[in-house]
């Protein structure tokens, strides 16, 4: 009893770090200005004009529509659509078998076999055709659109599999019987409507919004800024209520072990 009371007060904590993560950032976005492109190339240069050339920061949410970099859109790897972004992860199924106390047990497992997201820049352009760039800094944008999930079975036994494009080599010899791939891939396409939260600079000379330097939120999404907030607030309700629960049937679990 006292072991469930243990992983309770456990959970508690978790959920109780999770609400305070969430807190933070509806208060960042919040308290942050939604600034258009021109404003904030203001403020960059009257941060020229007192010395501070590439040295210019300021935490802002900008909205606009996704862009290709110069180089032109990417190419997500599994749909091959062009993009600005993209993300995927391939997980191998496969079942076990093992012999314990002279009887043979099949059990199903999953791993992790290839996955990437990409890091290139993009931009933001504004109604006016403005872009300020955007340093995605290897996370996945909130609300990403799905272009495949797809579970593909294994077809023979000898070499290796190809499939959307992706050569996965020969698992042999494990004591394994794989069953099939999951494929699942996301993406961004050019002119999707994004909102970002985090730190426009100037390091590399164009304006750029990205992960802060140092403490901070960092935030890309396919949702309006209001849709992202009421979605914190529904979750910090959420997780109050699981801490509170889970902090007191994990204390009443422990009290009730100690006299048992």
């Amino acid at each position: 009893m006292w072991i469930a009371g243990v992983v309770l007060l456990v959970v508690a904590v978790a959920a109780f770090l999770s609400m305070k993560h969430t807190r933070d950032q509806l208060h960042t976005m919040i308290g942050t200005e939604t600034l258009s492109i021109p404003e904030l190339e203001q403020y960059r240069a009257a941060s020229d004009e007192v010395g501070a050339s590439g040295m210019f920061r300021k935490t802002s949410e900008v909205v606009g529509e996704a862009s290709p970099s110069p180089d032109g859109p990417l190419t997500a790897e599994l749909s091959k659509a062009e993009c600005v972004w993209y993300r995927y992860r391939i997980d191998r199924h496969y079942e076990v078998i093992e012999y314990r106390d002279g009887k043979r047990h099949r059990r199903k497992r999953t791993e992790r076999v290839a996955e990437h997201t990409s890091r290139e820049n993009y931009a933001i352009i504004d109604e006016q055709g403005r872009t300020i760039n955007v340093d995605p800094d290897g996370i996945t944008p909130d609300g990403a659109e799905q272009t495949v999930s797809r579970f593909e079975p294994r077809r023979g036994r000898q070499g290796g599999i190809d499939l959307f494009g992706i050569v996965l080599p020969a698992l042999s010899g494990r004591g394994d019987t794989t069953i099939g791939y999951d494929y699942k891939e996301w993406v961004v396409r050019p002119g999707r409507r994004l909102y970002v939260l985090g730190e426009v600079h100037d390091r590399t000379g164009a304006l750029t919004i990205g992960k802060p330097e140092g403490k901070g939120h960092f935030i890309i999404s396919t949702r309006t800024e209001q849709e992202l907030r009421d979605s914190r607030v529904r979750r910090h309700r959420l997780l109050a209520i699981g801490t509170v629960a889970s902090a007191l049937g994990g204390l009443g679990l422990l009290v009730a072990g100690l006299f048992t």
